[in-house]
């Protein structure tokens, strides 16, 4: 069977640009492979300094995660932390690592020019990411299209230690694009992130969220007047949870005038409250249960530092780390 692998930073609430950004499809994913999903606490110390406010939020990623409908029983759930391996990992591939590889990365300017410290943990980012995907032996990596150049960073790496030290201790994984990955507007118009603070949180207090969703940015057109559905965030974001039908509907209501942003504002609040009804009521079971989650990491845990030792005694091995005189 195929092992995918994909982290989550618990650099904020979940929201439903994560959700149908990615943990969509990530819980489809656990039905058809052997699927280790980690939450990258390691990651988000380059912009997470609190540590209560880490703690707090690793938390309510790992329930969140669960309450939309990650199986512990079908998929491996764990802390980035809780192997340890992986930080030895990246320093062994950090050595065959070119500076210019890392001068190339996107990633790393987008997140300067947005203000994050220019940490040689933020510079290093793609090495550390790279470590967590290999020292699994993932077959699959699921990512967005932009997304892309990070899986080619990991290959990159992989095959600069590979070739150093004339072995094949690494599988090139191979990019799984998500099918139908939407990019969620936000409620400024722009993609939502959490570094925007345009988002609708998933678990979120239910008056807040509806307020929120009402106060989404929208033009002067009047409601007599025809609107271009695809042009239109606040109809992008309606889309993302009516049926195909209302969907259709709705794109001839805006074509032909006479429907105003807010009607479609309170639609979209009814149809939130539909899509994570149940999620919503999960995660205050889960609240109620810390135990349950506590359980889950000790276990998922155990089982990504036992493939995470296997890999990575074949890495020290290859490079002659620890080897007897």
């Amino acid at each position: 069977m195929r092992r995918s692998l994909s982290g989550i930073q618990p650099s904020g609430k979940l929201h439903i640009g994560n959700y149908f950004g990615a943990v969509r499809q990530y819980i489809a994913l656990q039905e058809e492979c052997d699927a280790f999903y980690f939450i990258a606490d390691y990651h988000a110390m380059t912009t997470v300094t609190n540590p209560d406010e880490m703690a707090a939020n690793c938390h309510d990623v790992a329930a969140g995660l669960v309450a939309l409908g990650l199986d512990p029983e079908k998929a491996t759930l764990f802390r980035q932390s809780d192997v340890p391996e992986v930080a030895e990992l990246t320093w062994l591939l950090s050595v065959v690592t070119p500076v210019g590889l890392m001068e190339r990365c996107h990633a790393y300017k987008d997140k300067v020019a947005q203000g994050t410290v220019a940490s040689m943990g933020l510079f290093g980012y793609p090495i550390l990411m790279a470590a967590d995907i290999l020292i699994y032996d993932s077959n699959v990596v699921p990512v967005g299209q932009d997304q892309k150049q990070h899986l080619e960073v990991t290959r990159d790496i992989a095959g600069s230690f590979n070739f150093q030290y004339d072995s094949e201790v690494f599988i090139l994984p191979e990019p799984y694009i998500l099918p139908d990955v939407a990019v969620v507007p936000g409620l400024d118009g722009r993609k939502m992130s959490k570094s925007y603070g345009n988002v609708i949180e998933i678990f979120g207090d239910a008056k807040e969220t509806e307020k929120r969703i009402k106060r989404m940015k929208t033009d002067s057109t009047p409601v007599e007047e025809p609107k271009d559905p695809d042009t239109c965030s606040v109809f992008a974001l309606f889309r993302l949870m009516a049926s195909a039908d209302e969907r259709e509907e709705m794109a001839k209501r805006y074509r032909e005038g006479g429907v105003g942003y807010g009607d479609v504002k309170k639609r979209i609040v009814e149809l939130f409250f539909e899509t994570f009804c149940e999620a919503r009521e999960r995660r205050q079971e889960l609240e109620s249960n810390p135990e349950m989650l506590r359980e889950i990491y000790a276990e998922g845990g155990r089982r990504a530092r036992a493939k995470a030792r296997e890999v990575l005694e074949r890495a020290r091995e290859a490079a002659g780390i620890g080897r007897g005189l």
